[in-house]
C-alpha cells in the first residue's frame, strides 16, 4: 500500500484525524512522528491520547525521553531528539512489544531500534494552521489501519 497524503487546515481537523486513528489502534502498535520543529507532532500526540481516553495533560517528553499515560490502553510517548548520536539501548523491546501503544517523535534518530512494522506519520508546515500529513504503513497490520482510516 502506498502512503496516504492529506491536508489538515485546523486543530479540529487534526483532532478528528487523530481520533479516527485512535479508534483503530491497539497495543503494541507503534507510530513514528516526524516533522520540523513546531509542525504539530506533540499536538497530534495530545489529540491521539485524548481519543485514547488519557485524561492527564500530555506534554512533550523532550527532557525525560519517555512519558507513560493511562487511558483505554497504556500510551508511551517518546521524544528521542536528545538521543541523536547515542548508542544507548533504553530497553526498546520492552516498550515496543509490550502492552502499550507507542508514539515516537524524531524516530529516525533510533531507526535501527524501531520495530520492523509501524505506522510512519510525517507532518509538514503548509501555512500557519495548515499541515500536510503523510501516513506510510509499514507492514500488513498498518496497511489495514490505513484502510480503516478511509483517506
Amino acid at each position: 500500500m502506498m502512503e496516504k497524503r492529506l491536508i489538515v487546515t485546523s486543530l479540529q481537523e487534526t483532532e478528528a484525524l487523530a481520533a479516527r486513528l485512535a479508534a483503530l489502534l491497539a497495543p503494541p502498535d507503534v507510530l513514528t512522528l516526524e516533522g520540523d520543529l513546531g509542525a504539530g507532532k506533540t499536538t497530534f500526540t495530545q489529540a491521539l491520547a485524548k481519543a485514547l481516553g488519557v485524561t492527564r495533560t500530555v506534554s512533550s517528553p523532550t527532557f525525560t525521553i519517555l512519558k507513560q499515560y493511562e487511558g483505554d490502553y497504556p500510551l508511551n510517548h517518546l521524544d528521542v531528539y536528545r538521543l541523536e548520536g547515542s548508542d544507548e539501548d533504553l530497553g526498546w523491546d520492552e516498550l515496543f512489544y509490550g502492552d502499550a501503544i507507542s508514539v515516537i517523535e524524531w524516530a529516525h534518530l533510533i531507526e535501527e531500534d524501531l520495530p520492523e512494522e509501524r505506522l510512519a506519520i510525517q507532518l509538514f508546515h503548509q501555512g500557519e494552521t495548515i499541515r500536510e500529513v503523510v501516513i506510510t504503513p509499514i507492514g500488513k497490520r498498518y496497511e489495514k489501519i490505513c484502510e480503516g482510516l478511509q483517506l
